[in-house]
């Protein structure tokens, strides 16, 4: 789906979007720091979360970076919570989650998004909303048969026994990014290792 699919597909009638009295540049000027999207994708239990849990301490505590964290599971607990895990109700929890993150960086947020993510074209979509260079795609690769070892939560036994369907990695497809700004390997690196990696990606793009 693209940006301009979803104009098309918009039932609100007779609205128009209404401007905030600042604009992102007096936001970051204010922040000391530019704004972006960080997402992170990849299989369940790759460790998404975890490593951008520890970069958003590292930017606050070493950077005074402003942030926001939008996790997956946190998000179908309210806003996408009506959502289930067929092929259309994961391209419409990534759209919502997309837009959220989108308001999160015109008022100039480092916004760090956690998400499974399975489909490129939603993956495009996310990146559509956001200006040249301020969407970092991480994808968090990790082997599936230590993901299956690792399994703290039991969802991959149960995705195997049959008890959980559409479960990604293993009853529904997960399409690796073509092109990620940058790929890390959780099962053979540390997170302080990544999430180095991801502090000189950010000081590449010149966004702290």
């Amino acid at each position: 789906m693209s940006k301009d699919d979803t104009q098309k597909s918009l039932r609100s009638e007779n609205v128009r979007w209404e401007s905030g009295a600042l604009s992102l540049e007096e936001r970051e000027t204010l922040n000391g720091h530019k704004a972006a999207v960080v997402w992170f994708t990849g299989l369940s239990g790759s460790g998404k979360s975890t490593i951008a849990k520890k970069l958003e301490r590292t930017l606050f505590t070493c950077h005074k970076i402003h942030t926001m964290f939008l996790d997956g599971d946190n998000l179908r607990h309210g806003l996408n919570g009506d959502l289930g895990f067929s092929s259309a109700d994961r391209q419409e929890n990534i759209r919502r989650t997309a837009e959220v993150a989108h308001l999160g960086a015109s008022h100039g947020q480092v916004v760090l998004c956690s998400f499974i993510s399975p489909y490129c074209r939603d993956r495009e979509f996310v990146r559509s909303l956001s200006p040249e260079d301020r969407f970092l795609e991480i994808y968090v690769k990790c082997d599936i048969e230590e993901l299956k070892r690792r399994d703290t939560k039991g969802l991959y036994a149960k995705a195997i026994a049959g008890e959980i369907k559409h479960f990604t990695g293993i009853s529904a497809p997960y399409e690796e990014p073509e092109a990620p700004e940058l790929t890390v390997r959780s099962d053979q690196q540390s997170v302080e290792e990544i999430v180095e990696q991801i502090l000189e990606l950010l000081k590449e793009k010149d966004v702290i």
